[in-house]
């Protein structure tokens, strides 16, 4: 019976057959995943994730949205918050995963 943290899933189990010939169930831990864009899902630039990673400015981008949403769609964000700003278009005109962003960037 394995111990009880290895129970759960937040561990991978790796097949491994020893000299002998033994068939071993090894645990690891699973490794991060990369930051995906919120909006278009593509991989977020400028992020350390690993265990060199130190301190909160080198985990996120230090501008608005960042640790959240890549560049262009950042930028996609801000021109839509300001044509509404500017009465150029309604929020219903927006797809329902920018409403959500340029709602707050109208709030910010």
């Amino acid at each position: 019976m394995p111990k009880p943290m290895h129970r759960s899933r937040s561990y991978r189990r790796l097949d491994r057959v020893a000299r002998s010939g033994r068939h071993l169930l090894h645990y690891e831990r699973k490794k991060a995943s990369m930051p995906h864009c919120a909006i278009c899902g593509s991989e977020l630039n400028g992020i350390n994730i690993g265990k060199n990673a130190k301190g909160k400015s080198r985990k996120s981008n230090s501008r608005i949205f960042g640790g959240v949403l890549c560049a262009t769609c950042t930028s996609e964000v801000v021109k839509l918050a300001s044509r509404i700003e500017n009465g150029e278009m309604r929020v219903n005109d927006i797809g329902t995963r920018q409403k959500t962003y340029v709602l707050q960037m109208i709030a910010h």
